[in-house]
């Protein structure tokens, strides 16, 4: 097969002095921050459906992408000739994983049995080319929104025969995740919500999608598949309201439902953005439970209503990300996985790469930023001050359940009003600033 990019030479670091559009800045997969590698650390997927699928269309407007490896046709052929492609891309690029969902890699034909079988000829494509590379399938999921019978939902439509469709895509998606090495699925409710509750029972729905994923919990068991189960959030768009809608909402339904011991959150900045959070504020209640498991590197636009899916190249966004990772110990599983698509008038192939250099700058910047917030220790220390009430006395009794509201009470009567300090926001925001 010819090369999908012959003119595009493997990305290297140069520094931040290059003025070379086509080299790393400030990735330099081999410098060691906090111990480990920046390729360990950061752990890059390319995301198969927008690098390699994505038509790069809007609600207003036809798809703009080249792709002169691509005929535009349906066939197995052509899904085999994309995968060489897209790991050509991952080659030069120097990214070791990527990311698939069932019909961005293989197409889907007139019958499910056709489409396992179109399934299996791509995956031993895909075989082929990790044994020839060594790159890794960070996590695998199935595509259950886009065809028309998902239109009320997959393991939460109302029609029982969908659900079984949708049960049986999840397990030939999940053998071939196993086949291939996958580190983890991800579960995705594109359409597990509801458009009106006039004409939804949301009880049965919500018991509907743990029935699914206590079967998958069950498959997982009897194939040997030990990568990890993750749950990705998103509050609406486009249903009206999405039951995954952020990360306390999956953590309760994961809760209510016995689920929490077998699943941790796959978390996205724009989707965090449409649920009206922060990507930190969404990340700091996943690791609370000990759930943070991977990260769709992306962001949005807060002045589009909808899921831009935008390169990450925010040093604040990237730092902030980073921190919280570095924090809960680093990535166990998971990765930064571009869930992000070049603008619709970005649309040459080379496009694809200055993208995905951009992303990788920004993380890379943002992991030796955060590295020197935890080495340097002032935030740290401001807030273990800040808290430190809490650290002995009536405080401590307080965490420990020791005292109640008679207690309580009584200390309050005894020392009056409480003295207060600052918060320092201002400093902080400033200290943070000194960092960047």
């Amino acid at each position: 097969m010819n090369e999908a990019f012959p003119d595009i030479p493997k990305i290297q670091y140069e520094g931040p002095k290059s003025r070379n559009p086509l080299s790393f800045k400030h990735y330099n997969p081999d410098e060691v921050v906090g111990g480990k590698s920046m390729r360990s650390q950061l752990r890059f997927a390319v995301a198969y459906w927008h690098a390699m699928r994505n038509s790069l269309s809007d609600p207003f407007g036809g798809g703009t992408a080249q792709r002169p490896w691509d005929d535009g046709s349906n066939s197995v052929a052509n899904a085999q000739r994309r995968v060489w492609a897209c790991f050509e891309f991952m080659e030069k690029l120097g990214v070791d994983y990527y990311c698939w969902h069932d019909r961005d890699v293989a197409p889907e034909l007139n019958t499910l049995a056709e489409s396992n079988a179109a399934f299996d000829a791509v995956a031993d494509e895909l075989e082929k080319a990790q044994k020839q590379t060594g790159k890794k399938l960070l996590w695998g999921t199935a595509c259950l929104f886009s065809h028309a019978r998902y239109c009320q939902g997959a393991a939460t439509s109302p029609h029982a025969g969908v659900f079984a469709y949708a049960a049986a895509q999840v397990k030939k998606a999940m053998d071939v995740t196993h086949r291939l090495g996958g580190e983890g699925y991800t579960f995705w409710g594109g359409r597990e919500g509801y458009a009106t509750l006039w004409n939804t029972n949301m009880k049965r729905e919500l018991d509907h999608l743990a029935r699914l994923l206590h079967m998958a919990v069950d498959y997982k068991k009897k194939i040997g598949f030990t990568g990890q189960f993750y749950i990705e959030p998103k509050p609406r768009e486009p249903s009206t309201h999405q039951y995954d809608s952020d990360s306390a909402a999956c953590l309760n339904f994961l809760r209510e439902y016995g689920l929490l011991e077998h699943f941790k959150l796959n978390l996205e900045t724009n989707h965090a953005t449409l649920a009206g959070h922060t990507m930190r504020h969404e990340m700091q209640v996943a690791i609370a439970a000990n759930a943070l498991g991977s990260v769709d590197a992306n962001t949005g636009d807060e002045l589009i209503g909808w899921d831009t899916d935008q390169f990450p190249t925010n040093i604040y966004l990237t730092t902030e990300i980073m921190l919280e990772v570095l924090r809960m110990g680093g990535f166990t599983t998971g990765g930064l996985n571009f869930d992000a698509k070049c603008r619709r008038e970005s649309f040459e192939p080379v496009d694809l790469f200055h993208a995905h250099i951009g992303g990788m700058d920004a993380f890379a910047r943002g992991l030796k930023v955060a590295h020197a917030m935890i080495e340097d220790g002032r935030i740290d220390a401001f807030i273990k001050q800040r808290y430190s009430t809490f650290d002995s006395g009536i405080g401590a009794k307080i965490e420990k359940g020791e005292v109640g509201f008679a207690e309580l009470e009584a200390y309050a009567l005894a020392n009056g009003e409480p003295l207060l300090g600052s918060g320092r926001q201002e400093m902080l925001e400033n200290l943070v600033n000194d960092y960047l």
